[in-house]
């Protein structure tokens, strides 16, 4: 299949498919006479595990890992959910980042008349922010 097929069925951009060509995540496509890039079952079903992880927040280096492993028959399933438990833990901490931004955020709303006045404690205390 040409690349815009194996796009349709991966549910990735051709775009995509090429970056991940180019940085080794996906094995460099068989090319026809003309120069264009064929892709087979394979490299389908490289993509598709390549978007779940990528789906699931996994870096493009943890995709990496996870791909070695993968291929690796002698992998112990023990390394493939250190990686897994170390990214749940990255989500958590950002998570946490993330609802302090909101709590932060949400008090500088409850300040802010939201009238026709001009005074705003949003715009007032993003201006008075040190760098």
């Amino acid at each position: 299949m040409n690349i815009g097929q194996a796009a349709d069925r991966s549910g990735l951009t051709p775009k995509m498919i090429r970056h991940y060509e180019q940085t080794g995540l996906l094995p460099p496509a068989v090319r026809s006479s003309s120069g264009y890039r064929l892709y087979g079952e394979d490299a389908l079903e490289t993509l598709g595990f390549i978007k779940r992880a990528r789906d699931l927040g996994f870096s493009l280096e943890e995709v990496r890992e996870l791909l070695a492993l993968r291929r690796d028959p002698d992998r112990a399933s023990a390394d493939v959910q250190a990686l897994a438990r170390q990214h749940v833990q990255a989500l958590d901490e950002r998570i946490e980042r993330l609802l302090a931004l909101r709590e932060s955020l949400q008090r500088l709303v409850d300040h802010c008349q939201g009238n026709a006045a001009p005074e705003c404690a949003i715009l007032d205390e993003l201006a008075s922010a040190k760098p």
